[in-house]
């Protein structure tokens, strides 16, 4: 034997290469059934595979242009990434897009801009911008709320994403004042870090569910008993990247923690059904929503992708009848988002916000509802301008996913269905979660919250106004291409954005229903930190 290992040690280097080769040339030529290319081209097919493999890293940094890239370009990522590290998130030189291609936004400017007054709010804090109407305050439930930040995370379950992203993100919803929605995953404790918290209902009723998988209202009611800062409860109907289709959560990402949570059984896949069992049809929703605000006393809304709208035309009708119904409306664009889907369901199923959101929105404001409800867009609107355009349709708050998880070191890989995502932000691996410092992310999470607000500002500011709710469709143009060039929102989508009622940001800071702990002492307090740290980026 000692024989044996001495010829063997007696072989050089390269001679192994070879003899490697070999072994791997035989096994493609005699015993590969499945792949022609390493079957017709042994050892180099081999090569072509892992170009392919590693294709969408070239293409992201090495090939792709600044603006080429899906769903997020360079640019965008850039300034999200600078935005949530406080640095610089100017471009220089000018504008390097196309700004004669279709739905191009322009926003038009004032020719003199507000000017802010000493006194106000926003000379104190230049990140202070809550939402202009109160949850809850029509149907007089027993616990209005006012969201104290236009932009906050939209649904991501813990399961969907690490326990490390999670925390991250709900930490710096709290720096932030923003709201974390908890997705249909139910309420984690990493969920429960300090943030006010929308609670969501899916159709697993994961969180709030019986032995039998049945909502049980029991479990809601204590659920929100014993955990204060749920502010409101969301009703998912369905959502952008698969409407219609129920969630699948693999048995091998299923720990004994997520188990527990969900109250579902270790070892199996669980698979959401695509409708509710707790209630039928548009009457059942509007009774279903009214129980759950009965019960716990807070604001109750739905989440929904928008596709036909006929059922939506019966709902209005019905809250004109019946004086109930939802107290918010989150449109999910069909842009897709972080849950995985199937490409034809998240290219093709449902429509784009834009269009999605004046279809609905032209509905309630013909019932004369639109005071009623608090909307809330979601789908690719965690930019500035974006946002700016979201108001002026007619969006209350915004919602983000993807651009909240490229806040806290998302690169867009593009790997969140798969369990190997390589920042640790959608994934159940422990050692990938292990670089997230969730400290620094989550003051990279305020940063991206207060940025994204204080420009956004800055743009109402240009406009003449105080607070985006007082954007309208006459102050945003699209180009639509060679004939008509550009067109107003209101002339694009054929409706007038109703007025929001709004008394300035004063009667907004004393509002006794303001979320996020946010209050005079808070402001006082924040604005003397920026100016010794000299946080703030003027």
């Amino acid at each position: 034997m000692s024989a044996f290992f001495t010829f063997l040690s007696q072989i050089p280097w390269w001679a192994w290469v070879l003899i490697i080769l070999l072994v791997i040339g035989i096994r493609d030529v005699f015993f590969n059934k499945k792949h022609i290319i390493t079957h017709n081209f042994p050892i180099v097919g081999h090569i072509r595979y892992m170009l392919e493999s590693i294709g969408p890293e070239l293409r992201q940094y090495i090939v792709a242009n600044n603006r080429e890239e899906l769903p997020f370009n360079r640019i965008e990522r850039g300034w999200i990434y600078a935005s949530a590290k406080n640095q610089n998130n100017y471009e220089g030189f000018g504008t390097d897009q196309n700004i004669y291609e279709a739905n191009y936004i322009f926003i038009n400017n004032a020719m003199m801009g507000f000017k802010v007054p000493p006194e106000h709010p926003n000379a104190k804090n230049p990140y202070f911008l809550p939402c202009a109407k109160v949850m809850g305050a029509y149907n007089k439930r027993r616990k209005p709320y006012r969201p104290a930040s236009a932009i906050n995370v939209s649904a991501m379950s813990f399961g969907s994403l690490s326990a490390r992203a999670i925390e991250s993100l709900n930490r710096g919803c709290k720096l932030a004042h923003a709201y974390h929605n908890c997705g249909e995953g139910g309420l984690s404790p990493y969920h429960k870090k300090g943030a006010d918290v929308i609670y969501q209902v899916g159709t697993g009723y994961f969180g709030v569910r019986d032995d039998h998988g049945n909502f049980s209202m029991e479990k809601m009611i204590a659920l929100v008993e014993a955990n204060p800062e749920i502010k409101a409860i969301e009703i998912k109907l369905s959502q952008g990247a698969k409407p219609g289709k129920g969630g699948v959560l693999p048995a091998s990402k299923i720990t004994k923690e997520i188990s527990e949570i969900r109250h579902v059984p270790m070892g199996k896949d669980v698979i959401s059904p695509a409708t509710h069992t707790a209630f039928d049809g548009v009457e059942g929703l509007i009774e279903f929503v009214e129980q759950i605000a009965e019960a716990t006393g807070l604001p109750v809304g739905i989440k929904a992708a928008i596709g036909k709208l006929q059922d939506w035309e019966k709902l209005a009708q019905l809250m004109v009848k019946t004086n109930k119904g939802p107290d918010f409306i989150q449109v999910d664009g069909g842009e897709g988002g972080t849950g995985a889907a199937p490409p034809s369901f998240a290219d093709h199923v449902s429509l784009p916000w834009v269009y999605a959101f004046s279809d609905l929105y032209k509905i309630f404001k013909k019932h004369h509802l639109t005071d009623r409800i608090v909307f809330i867009g979601s789908g690719k609107l965690g930019l500035p301008a974006k946002g700016a355009m979201a108001f002026a349709m007619g969006a209350d708050v915004v919602n983000v996913a993807r651009e909240a998880m490229l806040s806290i070191g998302c690169i867009q890989a593009k790997a969140c269905h798969n369990n190997t995502c390589p920042s640790g932000v959608a994934t159940q691996n422990k050692w990938l979660q292990a670089g997230i410092n969730v400290e620094d992310k989550a003051v990279r999470t305020n940063f991206y919250f207060k940025n994204f607000r204080k420009e956004l500002l800055e743009i109402t500011h240009a406009c003449g106004y105080e607070h985006p709710c007082q954007l309208t469709t006459e102050d945003v143009d699209l180009t639509l291409g060679d004939k008509n060039l550009s067109q107003t929102l209101a002339a694009c989508f054929s409706y007038h954005k109703v007025e929001v009622p709004f008394e300035g940001m004063s009667s907004l800071l004393n509002c006794n229903y303001l979320g996020g702990e946010y209050d005079k002492e808070t402001v006082k307090r924040e604005h003397s930190q920026v100016k010794q740290f000299e946080d703030v980026r003027y």
